[in-house]
């Protein structure tokens, strides 16, 4: 029997479209997830990108939620440097008010991996490790996000995110916090706070990393789920679910662990389609790793036409490696092999095609393939 499998969007913007038709297309990817037999439908959290529309998981969350009736939706993830514990609590506690028991908040790191990054800048960098396969799984060289994350222009958009000297709380300090304001048991100075909308929420809390880092261990210390990145961060997937792992205590919510891992797939009736719709997707990735941020999403003319040098190829090839295109037995057949060497309890896909009914088609192959439609 397969694992559940489930959802990532990131509510893409296409060429010539807007963030308005990309929004409306989430809703509609989101119902039709659900009758596909989708276990989750999770959106993420961006901002300052032309191409990617999801800049408030709690507003689109709550949009999805509203369409949708028994498909749970979340965050993937809610980037914790840049809010409060009691906003984050209010704003899902009041999406759970409404649709109770179907909520996810994932949560990840940010803010502290930008100083991370400017530290590390200092020093010698790390020696590379050579890309390898671990039991079919390729694991690819780490790409250097130092640099990136390190940059002035990233500097000005965290002034934007937060309030003139605000400092990005610890993540197992704001985790510890969002615990207790949602079980009521929060005090400070002697002084019970409660909030309403929020305390008995029954959102079903999440950490999400990319390496084995704070995320790993908080989680796995807090005995909470852990969802890692292989389509972002493919060359650390298996660190941060070891680390999460060897980190983990029985809690309240889990008595074992519980492993989410993510993948980027498109799916097409053949190879060669599949292929030509993810075609443009090294040129969206590329825009995000030299700092402009992900464009909208190309069509495959578009793309074919675009210049393109060999130090180009180089900076997104660990991301073309590790993308599952195909047809759907070949596809499913991948994802399967990174279920078995992460030994994950679920997988999250994500896909992005230039229209929205290729990509609605990708997420229907795969489910039909997968769950034996």
């Amino acid at each position: 029997m397969s694992i559940p499998l489930s959802i990532l969007d990131l509510a893409p913007v296409p060429s010539g479209s807007d963030a308005g038709q990309a929004l409306r297309n989430t809703i509609d990817l989101a119902q039709r997830a659900e009758a596909f037999g989708y276990n989750r439908y999770w959106v993420a959290e961006h901002h300052f990108t032309d191409g990617v529309a999801s800049a408030a998981p709690a507003v689109l969350i709550g949009l999805i939620a509203a369409a949708t009736q028994r498909i749970r939706v979340g965050s993937g993830a809610v980037q914790v440097g840049h809010q409060t514990a009691l906003s984050i609590v209010e704003s899902f506690g009041l999406v759970d008010a409404v649709h109770p028991g179907r909520i996810d908040l994932g949560l990840g790191r940010s803010g502290q991996r930008r100083s991370e990054a400017i530290n590390s800048l200092a020093g010698p960098p790390p020696e590379p490790k050579p890309a390898h396969v671990v039991d079919g799984l390729l694991i690819p060289a780490p790409f250097d996000f130092s640099k990136l994350v390190a940059s002035p222009k990233f500097g000005a958009f965290a002034a934007l995110l937060q309030q003139p000297g605000a400092q990005s709380p610890d993540l197992a300090v704001i985790v510890e916090e969002i615990q207790a304001l949602i079980d009521g048991s929060y005090a400070r100075d002697g002084i019970e706070v409660h909030v309403t909308p929020g305390e008995g929420a029954k959102v079903e809390l999440w950490i999400l990393g990319s390496s084995a880092g704070q995320s790993a261990t908080v989680a796995g210390e807090r005995g909470l789920p852990f969802a890692a990145n292989y389509h972002v961060s493919p060359a650390t997937v298996l660190e941060a679910v070891d680390a999460y792992r060897a980190a983990f205590r029985p809690s309240a919510v889990l008595d074992k662990p519980y492993v989410l891992v993510s993948a980027d797939v498109v799916v097409a009736p053949t190879e060669a389609t599949a292929q030509h719709l993810a075609s443009p997707y090294k040129l969206w990735v590329h825009s995000i790793r030299t700092g402009r941020g992900a464009i909208p999403f190309p069509t495959p003319a578009e793309a074919a036409a675009a210049p393109w040098t060999d130090d180009d190829q180089a900076l997104v090839q660990d991301r073309l490696d590790t993308q599952f295109v195909g047809d759907p037995a070949a596809v499913a057949e991948r994802l399967r092999v990174l279920a078995s060497v992460t030994r994950a309890d679920e997988l999250l896909v994500t896909t992005i095609t230039h229209d929205h009914s290729d990509r609605v088609r990708s997420f229907e192959l795969l489910a039909d393939e997968w769950f034996g439609h």
